[in-house]
């Protein structure tokens, strides 16, 4: 099982979990995992092709997952992802 870590923003959508265990032997199938067993959460992570809700940035063992295979990158079981909400805005 990969371990999930959850942001606070998504901690409401998996009963405010700061860690989760889920399966999958990719980054994608990770996080489908995730959404499976917390709906709520598939319209923060996921855009409507099924691709990263761009707003979503994830960490496979601190290396931005957008740099290496996106969805498709390999997981093992001792895995960590990281889900980050992108930051925006501010006074200039």
């Amino acid at each position: 099982m990969v371990t999930v870590r959850i942001p606070p923003v998504l901690r409401p959508s998996v009963g405010g979990e700061k860690e989760l265990s889920a399966s999958g032997s990719s980054v994608g199938e990770v996080l489908r995992s995730v959404a499976e067993s917390h709906p709520d959460t598939e319209s923060q992570l996921f855009a409507s092709d099924g691709g990263l809700n761009r707003y979503v940035n994830v960490y496979l063992n601190d290396e931005d997952v957008r740099v290496l295979e996106g969805l498709d990158t390999s997981v093992g079981e001792h895995d960590t992802l990281v889900i980050l909400p992108a930051m925006a805005g501010g006074a200039p």
